[in-house]
């Protein structure tokens, strides 16, 4: 419905009617898109993974180019995220995670994709189920420990960032866990409205890893 429609229904005194309709365009056209974007960052984060399980089969060179390739895809998939939310509140309620959850992918300071995903479909409740099924694996010998504190710190850091309260315990692992890099995130990122600080941090990172 366009601007001139609308105004004809606020004359005819069914104003209400107009807004029902077009918010109703408005939720369906925000849900599709939010849909295609997860479904972008999907392939992303599946090539992440892939690059991952295929690292032993690469040499080091062929897997850093691949690498800094896909970050930088996901760095014009942030830059496109932050045009389409500009000015637009509510895109910016509904995106705000994949935002955030991009950042942290680009500036390395998540390094596991299927955390990353999560994050950024804002899904707490699958991200302490994967630290549950961690916890397991970590007591039966199925997962070494240098990758359990890797991905813990990120669930925990991803859950503070969806509003999920951690406890004492959680918060201390944090806090004596945290690389310098996370660190940093989550000093820009505390505010999700400092997105240019955190952008800068994950620009400073993707050159890094192009030197």
């Amino acid at each position: 419905m366009n601007n001139l429609a609308f105004v004809k229904f606020v004359t005819l005194g069914t104003s209400t009617v107009g807004e029902i309709k077009m918010a109703s365009r408005g939720k369906t056209e925000t849900s599709k898109l939010k849909q295609n974007l997860e479904e972008q960052l999907d392939r992303l984060m599946q090539q992440l993974q892939d690059l991952e399980e295929c690292r032993e089969e690469l040499d080091t060179d062929e897997y850093e180019e691949t690498k800094k390739e896909t970050l930088e895809q996901l760095s014009e998939f942030n830059d496109s995220l932050k045009k389409i939310m500009s000015g637009n509140m509510t895109l910016v309620d509904e995106l705000s995670g994949m935002q955030l959850a991009i950042q942290a992918a680009i500036s390395q300071a998540f390094k596991t994709p299927e955390v990353i995903r999560l994050f950024a479909k804002k899904q707490p409740g699958q991200l302490r189920t994967r630290l549950a099924e961690m916890d397991r694996d970590l007591m039966v010998g199925k997962l070494e420990r240098g990758l359990y504190t890797q991905q813990k710190v990120e669930i925990l850091t991803a859950l503070r960032k969806l509003g999920e309260k951690l406890t004492a315990d959680d918060e201390a692992f944090l806090s004596a866990n945290a690389g310098a890099i996370l660190s940093q995130f989550e000093k820009v990122s505390t505010d999700l409205g400092s997105g240019d600080k955190v952008l800068a941090l994950a620009s400073f990172e993707v050159e890094k890893t192009k030197k």
